[in-house]
């Protein structure tokens, strides 16, 4: 027997409206967490200079942080954005805990949510708030 309309898929709780696509994210974003983490952990057992190694070690270093940075800064205001486009309250909560993480974890992350909303949305037939209310 099929759901009545605009009930949703049969799936509930914790695996509703998960696509294959926001199971990418997801996946990208725990990627992200453990690749990050690994480093920083090996860095504060051994009592590194965490700053200092990340920006003064040669110019290959240097180029991967500015382009990492800057990615980080327009991730960030898409994050801000779309999460205000899509009603998702909380949108500055994924740019504080890039800081706190790594934006390769939060990134992935939000990008997973915001598909997770998008399908969820069109499933049960919401259309997103206008920004302009």
């Amino acid at each position: 027997m099929t759901p009545p309309a605009g009930t949703g898929s049969p799936r509930s709780g914790i695996t509703q409206h998960w696509t294959p696509l926001a199971v990418i994210y997801l996946v990208l974003a725990i990627i992200g967490l453990i690749g990050t983490w690994s480093f920083n952990i090996s860095a504060i057992v051994q009592v590194r200079d965490f700053v200092g190694d990340w920006v003064s070690s040669g110019p290959a270093v240097s180029s991967l942080t500015v382009d990492l940075l800057i990615a980080a800064v327009a991730g960030s205001i898409l994050i801000i954005v779309e999460s205000r486009r899509l009603g998702l309250r909380g949108g500055w909560i994924y740019v504080v805990l890039a800081g706190i993480t790594a934006f390769a974890f939060v990134f992935p992350l939000f990008l997973a949510m915001r598909e997770r909303t998008i399908t969820r949305r069109s499933v049960v037939g919401v259309r997103p708030p206008d920004p302009g209310e």
